[in-house]
């Protein structure tokens, strides 16, 4: 059986959503970042970038999210583009995207929004302008579609893994200025294979509160800074 990595943060949760979607088995193995599980040497053998999330198939081991839906897709053949070079064109530039830009620029601004000590405009200036950037691109591309392709597929379920967070990146009232992400957010959401994605969190332990142990494991190089003082 396919075993999953997993904390409850964007990444990790489109690989859930795209084993629930596919109906495949698979197991949660649970890796607390706040508590430091992805150091672990354990998780380490199995992705030596200590992220979430990780999977393993058999005598498979595969890092990083998009090697991972890439992996699966190819795998089981389903939620993936048409076979056309034009698709895969297509499909492989907002894969890259959503892996490169949305992801990296949102969790960047949540670090300096919530996380790093002042001074920080400068820094969520940055982030804030680029995320908001991106996700315009997305509104954009899905004010003119149902999805971002001809069907729905692993770049929604990418999206709508992000989406879910909207709030807590740009604010409650983002929602006005990207009604498109909101439409493909809600019709997701509506999904029994999301809801049952957004069940994991209750269903297993994970730490909630950030305090000094969490700080250390999310943000080792803070040790350094202290070293140096």
């Amino acid at each position: 059986m396919i075993k999953l990595y997993y904390h409850p943060s964007p990444n990790p949760v489109k690989i859930a959503l795209y084993l629930e979607e596919t109906n495949t088995p698979y197991e949660i193995v649970v890796t607390d970042t706040r508590k430091g599980d992805q150091h672990k040497p354990e998780f380490r053998a199995i992705n030596p970038n200590g992220k979430t999330p990780a999977l393993v198939d058999g005598d498979i081991k595969v890092f990083d999210s998009t090697a991972i839906i890439l992996y699966l897709g190819e795998k089981f053949g389903k939620f993936m583009p048409a076979k056309t070079p034009v698709a895969h064109a297509e499909f492989y530039s907002w894969l890259m995207f959503l892996a490169t830009g949305v992801g990296p620029y949102c969790g960047q601004l949540v670090h300096f929004k919530y996380f790093a000590p002042e001074p920080k405009d400068y820094a969520i200036n940055r982030y804030d302008f680029e995320a908001w950037r991106h996700w315009e691109i997305l509104e954009n591309r899905l004010s003119k579609q149902p999805y971002m392709l001809d069907e729905y597929g692993i770049l929604d379920m990418s999206v709508w893994a992000w989406a879910r967070m909207i709030p807590r990146f740009l604010g409650e009232a983002a929602w006005d200025k990207l009604p498109s992400v909101k439409r493909l957010l809600d019709e997701i959401n509506a999904k029994p294979s999301a809801k049952r994605v957004e069940e994991i969190a209750t269903r297993y332990s994970f730490k909630t509160e950030v305090d000094e142990e969490s700080r250390r494991n999310l943000f080792p190089s803070n040790e350094r800074l202290k070293k140096s003082n």
